[in-house]
């Protein structure tokens, strides 16, 4: 019997491409829906690799929607120059034959959530806007769904687009503020973590040894997005942020976490879409008044990993 039912928010992206080959090797996991985002690329152009990627690993029936095409209130940004061209290395191949739902992205899980009351888990792996839009469409969506991942955040560590802000929450800090509000039951996974479970070389090589077509594909597209973390890093590693946020969703054992109260940055100058936290012992344990706004509930945020086991099990989901 299924064990996780996944509601994926994302916006592949190579990293989120590694996720969904992730999630579609777990024979625990069924991924119900797939939403795209803004992000790594347009919203349009990740439901397109969204429906690609789907089609490799045999997951044909999962529909696709397509969901917010810019942020809520800032300018659309995008980030090809990390992801490729095609947001898939400039790998990403023939279009599917398939195309996405006529329905939003926050539609349909506002459509599913309510069809399936506290069954479903959300994965979200790029800016939080449909989540957001979904929770203005159902206000009772937190209690509605099962819980939320989100891979966001620099809570502790510098950010990855800005000194203090990691590119998810930054590409959309109104969205990220609206869900943080919102009472779901939240696990974070954030740079401090995801920046500690990098993958060399080394990996990369035996990802070139397996003989599956999802393999051959996911070193095809990988390789601009290792080179450009050796030029950045000085070293031959690249960090693999989405798959350790699907794999932490399906075995969360793999991990450690702390409770946290949560707010974003929406107005400083040079800290805007950073994540902050209430780091006093008073407000995790009580979940009441916290420095950082009114009362709101704790998120569960990641703080350590195993990287081994993690990468090994990455490896596996793809021969």
């Amino acid at each position: 019997m299924t064990d996780v039912r996944i509601v994926l928010d994302t916006d592949p992206g190579v990293d989120d491409a590694f996720a969904i080959f992730y999630l579609a090797a777990q024979p625990d996991v069924e991924l119900v829906a797939v939403g795209s985002v803004h992000g790594n690329v347009p919203a349009p152009v990740a439901a397109d690799n969204a429906l690609r990627l789907l089609d490799l690993v045999g997951l044909t029936e999962v529909p696709v929607a397509v969901g917010a095409r810019e942020p809520l209130v800032q300018p659309l940004h995008t980030a090809e120059f990390v992801h490729g061209p095609d947001g898939l290395g400039g790998h990403a191949g023939p279009l599917s034959s398939r195309r996405p739902v006529a329905e939003s992205a926050a539609e349909q899980l506002v459509r599913l959530a309510r069809a399936h009351p506290a069954e479903l888990t959300v994965v979200a792996l790029g800016p939080l806007t449909n989540i957001a839009l979904a929770t203005m469409l159902e206000p009772t969506l937190p209690r509605l769904v099962k819980s939320l991942t989100v891979m966001g955040g620099a809570v502790t560590v510098p950010g990855n687009i800005t000194p203090y802000a990691d590119a998810n929450t930054w590409h959309d800090p109104e969205a990220t503020d609206i869900v943080l509000r919102a009472g779901f039951d939240l696990t974070l996974v954030g740079l401090d973590v995801t920046e500690t479970a990098r993958a060399d070389f080394a990996w990369l090589n035996r990802l070139a040894a397996l003989d599956s077509d999802r393999a051959r594909y996911a070193h095809a597209i990988v390789a601009h997005y290792a080179d450009l973390y050796a030029t950045l890093l000085g070293e031959k590693v690249f960090t693999l942020h989405d798959p350790l946020a699907a794999a932490l969703t399906v075995d969360p054992a793999l991990a450690t976490h702390r409770e946290l109260v949560l707010a974003v940055e929406l107005t400083g100058t040079h800290t805007r879409g950073q994540i902050v936290a209430d780091l006093r012992v008073l407000a995790r344990e009580t979940n009441i008044e916290s420095s950082i706004g009114q009362a709101r509930r704790a998120a569960k945020v990641v703080e350590s990993v195993q990287s081994g086991p993690f990468l090994e099990r990455l490896l596996a989901a793809l021969a």
